[in-house]
């Protein structure tokens, strides 16, 4: 093993123009850490706005990146994985993530790949399907099973949609049209093209009587928002990017819940049990997604020297499928 190692580094204000080459040395695992050897990587929204935004924990050479599947080549004290083991993981924002040839995590978070799973779809699932089940396990059973996914062509909606399904509800789906065929394949009842001025009128025909029990909104707080009336009595308004912070109805109307879906979080707020439980939750997906019970969205692969490029595209969003980079 060598004493260092390539990885992308950030830099302050600098944006994603900012990302550069760099060697860091290799790190020790201490207690409860694990050395990853990164064979995989995904990138996720959530890089590039980072990247961008910056982050409090971030300095010069800090390398972004949350979700990685590679081999353990080191471990920490108190750490029972086996030398070679594959696995995937979804790190911390406040740590050097998986843009890298190794990544140091947390060892309780690391979840095992099941062996007939292909390096990059392990790598592409944690962001996307934890958040997906997150936000699915605030909502309680309901009067009607009626729930909307706001955005099922992105790889968040595509699994959440999937993940209502097997749960037994009904699921609706905005999208733009070239995802349509697929989500209908995959058992959603009905599919609107958001762009379509009277999407939410052609919904509430379909819904007739019964009331949309949930929404699960993948674009942002402001747009949530917007979509509020839609939801019968106590429904559920689910925000996966931003939050409200302010109700978006008036007190004793309809009396919605809203709610959050913050998975980074649980790097810094998260006990022992919720930790426990993301990682049987994610293991359960890989093996699902192994298994062919959970279908994965399109791959878009990409070369890990042209990362930069890559988040760019994926910013844009000018090609669809999931970014995924195989290293040597």
């Amino acid at each position: 093993m060598s004493h260092d190692y390539l990885a992308w580094g950030w830099t302050p204000g600098a944006g994603l123009d900012g990302l550069r080459p760099i060697r860091k040395p290799l790190p020790t695992p201490g207690p409860g850490e694990v050395l990853i050897a990164n064979r995989a990587i995904a990138l996720n929204p959530v890089d590039w706005k980072i990247c961008e935004w910056g982050h409090p924990a971030w300095q010069q050479g800090t390398v972004p990146g949350v979700d990685g599947m590679g081999v353990v080549a080191a471990t920490g004290e108190g750490v029972g994985l086996p030398l070679g083991s594959r696995v995937a993981y979804h790190q911390s924002l406040a740590r050097d993530g998986s843009f890298a040839e190794y990544c140091l995590v947390d060892a309780s978070l690391v979840m095992a790949v099941p062996a007939h799973l292909e390096d990059a779809a392990a790598a592409a699932l944690p962001c996307p399907a934890l958040t997906a089940w997150q936000a699915l396990a605030k909502i309680p059973e309901g009067a009607s099973r009626d729930v909307l996914v706001v955005g099922a062509g992105g790889a968040v909606g595509f699994y959440l949609a999937q993940l209502a399904l097997q749960r037994g509800l009904q699921v609706w789906a905005t999208a733009s049209p070239r995802h349509h065929a697929t989500l209908r394949a995959l058992g959603v009842v009905g599919v609107f093209d958001y762009r379509a001025h009277d999407w939410q009128a052609q919904l509430q025909t379909a819904l007739g009587e019964r009331p949309l029990h949930a929404l699960f909104d993948t674009v942002s707080g402001a747009h949530a928002s917007g979509l509020a009336s839609l939801l019968g009595y106590n429904g559920h308004l689910v925000c996966i990017q931003d939050r409200q912070e302010s109700a978006p109805l008036p007190a004793f109307s309809t009396a919605i819940s809203l709610h959050e879906v913050a998975l980074n979080s649980i790097h810094a707020h998260g006990q022992l049990l919720d930790r426990q439980q993301l990682k049987a939750q994610g293991q359960q997906l890989l093996q699902q997604m192994a298994d062919g019970r959970l279908v994965a969205p399109q791959r878009q692969a990409f070369d890990f020297a042209e990362l930069p490029q890559a988040l760019n595209k994926l910013k844009e969003g000018n090609q669809g499928g999931k970014w995924v980079a195989l290293l040597p």
